[in-house]
């Protein structure tokens, strides 16, 4: 890839993969675009087997629509899509809680709410991309001692979707806000050693639609809603 000049271990495809997330991630390459191979693979300098498989690998990812005789199109993230990633990933993160609750310590609880006063911070510096970091870090606590990959992959997968293809340019401070107090209250039902309650707190309030809705729509769609 002439353009990148990547000096690591990856291979091409990887690389390809990483600098159409990028590209995206910037909104340099908008939702609903069509992405050029011939273009894309004489700007790289690379031929085009690479570049469509780092494709497929952004399709079954949910990021591509590939279309046969008609080109690779970049899907757009609809109220629709918003709707049954909340609610896949508040099962999934409930379930996932619900099997940890035998292998959390005392040392997980202390990180996530040592993350939660991270994310505080972050706020106040208005730093979002730490926070997003702290965010992540703070489920991926409990997440990972479910050990269960296939629930990880797919949680991380649509939670790229919603936050990471593209990268809003704006925030919704009173929702990080909100966040943080929804995080306090989950860390501190673990805590106390209230798994289930906490398990079903992260699936009907932190990862419910119905109740993050208001947020939601200010953050996905606010240049809709300023231009009306």
């Amino acid at each position: 890839m002439k353009q990148t000049n990547f000096i690591n271990t990856k291979s091409l495809k990887e690389q390809v993969y990483e600098y159409l997330r990028e590209q995206i991630h910037l909104q340099n390459i908008q939702p609903g675009s069509m992405i050029n191979m011939d273009a894309t693979s004489k700007k790289l300098g690379i031929s085009k087997t690479p570049l469509r498989d780092a494709l497929i690998q952004l399709e079954m990812e949910g990021f591509v629509t590939i279309v046969p005789r008609r080109g690779i199109f970049v899907n757009t993230l609809t109220i629709e899509d918003i709707k049954d990633f909340y609610q896949i990933i508040g099962a999934l993160e409930q379930s996932a809680l619900c099997n940890s609750r035998d292998k959390i310590s005392l040392k997980d609880t202390e990180k996530m709410q040592r993350l939660n006063r991270e994310m505080e911070k972050a706020l106040e510096k208005n730093n979002f991309d730490l926070f997003y970091k702290k965010n992540l870090e703070f489920h991926n606590t409990y997440i990972s001692l479910s050990q269960n990959q296939s629930l990880i992959q797919i949680v991380n997968n649509l939670k790229k979707r919603l936050y990471d293809f593209p990268r809003q340019k704006k925030w919704v401070k009173e929702w990080e806000e909100s966040s943080i107090k929804e995080h306090q209250k989950i860390a501190d039902l673990i805590s106390d050693g209230k798994i289930v309650e906490a398990a079903d707190y992260i699936h009907t309030v932190h990862w419910s639609f119905s109740v993050q809705e208001k947020f939601i729509m200010r953050y996905y769609f606010q240049e809709k809603s300023e231009k009306n």
